[in-house]
This record gives structure tokens, sequence and C-alpha cells, in this order.
């Protein structure tokens, strides 16, 4: 979405985004104007108001766009210029969009001096007299100060609506074209980056881990069942030696029974039951 007071270049940004990434424009007033030129309903309900500087009734903005969304060459992508500019739009515009299953990448907004706007309408509107185009009804510095005077009132909230959801993006929009065009640039990449992971984990990235994990655990395993098992032979080889000092025991009564007589031998031997039955 380009946010901005009239004659601040969303248009002129809308155009360099559609070149650039291949998406279409979603401009509220190029729509009337258009309704306007073939008569429609709308279109004649929409002149008047127009033509006064006033804003088009939610209602009928709400209902172009969400037709417009619709359509097969806005599946890629698209952008708002000119819609929402009120909060009750902008909430609408959110409840559209949920439904729908979509959402708002980014809420860029050119910020600008309204003083400078006006000196820019009227060199616009002197170079489209010396072409020779016809002007159109909002083409006057007088009327670009009744809208200016009704953004202030009604769209400007919006940048505080935006920023509250953390989607607002601000950029120096008196800068010349192709340095705003490179900032929005900018803003929409650092949108991508930060959307990415989000789609990994919500897509692949789950996936991938129990596999990851699984294996994970076996060397775990295996590498615990080998550290069990030499403290079952630590424990062995403690009871080993215990049983080695009960065999080198028996020996060390030899010398005694080669030196005695048999019959020491015959009478030492009660006196072993003995100590055994103790």
């Amino acid at each position: 979405m380009l946010l901005g007071p009239p004659g601040a270049g969303k248009g002129t940004q809308a155009k360099e985004l559609v070149s650039k990434y291949g998406i279409v424009q979603l401009s509220t007033g190029d729509m009337l104007r258009a309704a306007v030129a073939a008569g429609t309903p709308i279109g004649l309900k929409a002149k008047d108001i127009m033509a006064r500087g006033a804003l088009v009734p939610d209602e009928v903005v709400c209902g172009i766009i969400s037709d417009r969304i619709d359509q097969p060459d806005a599946k890629k992508g698209f952008i708002l210029d000119g819609f929402p500019r009120t909060v009750p739009q902008a909430e609408a515009l959110d409840r559209m969009l949920d439904d729908k299953g979509l959402g708002l990448d980014a809420v860029v907004e050119l910020r600008v001096d309204p003083d400078i706007l006006i000196q820019r309408i009227e060199t616009r509107v002197e170079q489209m007299k010396l072409r020779g185009e016809a002007l159109r009804p909002d083409d006057n510095p007088e009327i670009l100060k009744q809208r200016l005077t009704a953004y202030e009132a009604q769209t400007a909230p919006l940048v505080h609506y935006y920023q509250g959801k953390g989607a607002l993006r601000t950029v120096d929009g008196m800068a010349p074209i192709a340095e705003v065009a490179a900032a929005i640039g900018k803003v929409l990449a650092a949108a991508a980056l930060k959307a990415a992971p989000s789609k990994k984990s919500a897509g692949g990235a789950p996936k991938a881990a129990p596999p990851g994990r699984k294996p994970t655990r076996a060397k775990a395993a295996k590498r615990a069942a080998p550290r069990s098992r030499p403290a079952a032979g630590k424990v062995k080889a403690k009871k080993a030696p215990a049983k080695r000092l009960t065999q080198r025991r028996k020996p060390a009564a030899k010398p005694a029974r080669r030196g005695a007589s048999r019959g020491m031998q015959k009478a030492r031997k009660p006196g072993r039951s003995r100590r055994l039955t103790k």
C-alpha cells in the first residue's frame, strides 16, 4: 500500500513497482475516473463528488476494490494506491483481506511538504496546458488545497493506525523519483526477508525437523550404551581383586604346612573347622 497526500507521487511510484514486479496497480482514482468516462452508475454518482474534491463513500470504494482483487491479473499481487482513505476503510480492508486469505506486505508512507505539493500541481497544470492535454477536475491548485485539508482530517490518521500494527514504513517523498523508488525497493526487500522465515517454519522446516532428530537420538543412545558397559566392567574389576586376595591367603599357609609334621597338620584341622563354624 502506498500512503500519502494528493500529489505525493503515489501514482508515479506505483508504475515503477508495476514495471519491476509485474503486479497490478489498484488506483481508486483511476478506477473511478474510468467509471465516470464509461458513464456507469458508480461513475455518475462519483462524478460530482470528485469534481468538488470530496471523498467517495466507503461502500462504493470498498465494492470496487473487492471486485478488482478477484480479477485474474491481481492474483500475483497488487498495489493499493489511494485506498484506504479513512480508518473505517482500513478496518474494512483488513476484514476483506482476511476473508480472501491475503495480507499487506508493507504500508509505505510518502512523506512530503504540503506547500511544495501545491507548487508541483501548479507546474503540472502548466505543463499539461502546453502539451494540449485535457485537465482533470482535480488538476487545480484550489481543489488540491481542499483535498489536502480533507487528507489531514480523514486520511492522516492511517499513519498511526498502520504504525500501531507495525506495518508502516516511511520514505522521503520529496526526494527525486529514482531515489524514492530505491527506498521503496529496500522496504519491500526487508519485508520479504522478514516474511521468509515464517513461511519456512510454516512449510518445510517442521517436516524436515523430525527426520533430523531421530538420527540424533539414535546416536545418543549408541553413545550412551558403551558408557554403561564400562561402568559394569568397573564393578567386576573391583570384585575380582577380592577373589584374588582370598586365593592368595591359601598359599600363604602352605609354608607352615610344609615345615610341620603330619601330626601337627592333623591337630590343626579341628581348629580350622572350629573357626569356620564360628
